[in-house]
């Protein structure tokens, strides 16, 4: 019998499809400047802070008691904040949209049930349907990255799926997503999720799968509070869907999933929607001019309507992160050959990466005058 010193996670009786894997996650790592995980590069504004503190400050002395499991007041003013004719009661929350996302399979999906989607796209898909069981699909896009209707109409004909995510803007790529494709996806008996995570940095922020939900009860639209509303560390995810939806997501929810504290946060930061997304066409600003100083390099940076680049043509993709590092430059190899991820941040760290790529790629930085 192995010793209580000698234990190890192999000695457990993990699930068979368990074995072998290891944790989801980016390297966390303390440099100056830090473009890996698509994080805003901006703090929470001041004016914020005070208002989320106040609110929290006033949650707290309520702490001995639950908080409110129907999150109402969050679940009107996200409504208002999406826009669209979209009731309260059209709204699901949880703590990232990965909890939201996970909720979903637990209602809709299972052993025995499909998930498509279609790759390269956000890694946690797979992981998640590994996390109860499910079967996993990942159709291929085409060369440029886009799925269109007759992908997936193809797709869901030979996997016949449970359950389609669509993600739009596309993680790691950018790509926007083509509405005829979501049409598509939900000619079928499908569960459709369309991920918006990045939907605030597109070029067209109209262009979004929410005008299509009266006329789709099992279409759901994903987003989150962590990109655009700088408030990743607060962990705030939500989707928009029919009421029957939300309604299906609470016999799988956790007990007051998101805490009081959470939900104070959430609150203030919507009341201050006009000032947490100021920075966002910064941001938006900085990607293009990323995406310019990565071309005028050499490189070939794909078209992206997120708040990160792809940078594509990079002959060794592993050695040019460890290059651009060790000029306290962190980014992602996000594992598609020839390529690296980079998130966009402010007009100086995007100078330090470009100063940081031509250096670690032995081409000719470009001019910083944008």
């Amino acid at each position: 019998m192995t010793s209580a010193s000698d234990f190890q996670l192999s000695d457990l009786p993990l699930r068979d499809d368990l074995v072998g894997l290891e944790p989801y996650g980016a390297p966390q790592i303390e440099v100056p400047v830090r473009l890996n995980v698509n994080e805003s590069a901006f703090d929470v504004p001041d004016a914020v802070v005070e208002s989320v503190v106040e609110r929290i400050r006033s949650a707290t002395k309520g702490a001995n008691r639950y908080p409110d499991r129907e999150f109402t007041r969050l679940r009107e003013l996200l409504a208002d904040y999406v826009g669209e004719g979209v009731a309260p009661e059209q709204i699901w929350a949880g703590n990232g949209s990965n909890e939201v996302l996970q909720h979903v399979l637990q209602a809709f999906g299972g052993p025995g049930r499909t998930l498509l989607s279609f790759s390269p796209t956000y890694s946690m898909y797979p992981l998640l349907a590994q996390g109860i069981a499910m079967d996993y699909v990942a159709a291929p896009r085409r060369d440029d990255f886009t799925v269109d209707a007759e992908l997936v109409r193809e797709a869901v004909a030979e996997h016949d799926p449970d359950i389609v995510f669509l993600c739009g803007p596309n993680n790691p790529t950018g790509t926007p997503l083509d509405p005829a494709a979501i049409t598509a996806a939900l000619e079928s008996r499908a569960i459709v999720v369309v991920d918006e995570a990045y939907v605030e940095f597109a070029t067209d922020r109209s262009r979004t799968a929410v005008s299509l939900l009266p006329e789709h009860p099992r279409l759901l639209v994903s987003r989150t509070m962590s990109k655009a509303f700088a408030f990743a560390g607060v962990r705030l995810g939500y989707l928009i869907a029919h009421p029957a939806v939300t309604d299906a997501l609470r016999l799988v929810r956790l007990p007051y999933n998101l805490s009081a504290l959470t939900q104070a946060a959430a609150c203030a930061a919507l009341e201050h929607s006009d000032i947490m997304l100021a920075q966002v066409d910064e941001l938006r600003a900085q990607r293009d001019r990323l995406e310019t100083g990565l071309r005028e390099l050499g490189l070939a940076p794909h078209p992206s309507d997120s708040n990160f680049v792809l940078v594509g043509g990079i002959d060794d993709p592993q050695r040019v992160f460890e290059a651009l590092l060790a000029e306290g430059v962190l980014v992602r190899n996000v594992g598609l050959p020839g390529t690296l991820r980079i998130t966009a941040g402010t007009h100086d760290e995007t100078s330090a990466v470009l100063a940081a790529m031509a250096k670690a790629t032995g081409r000719v930085e470009p001019s910083q005058d944008a």
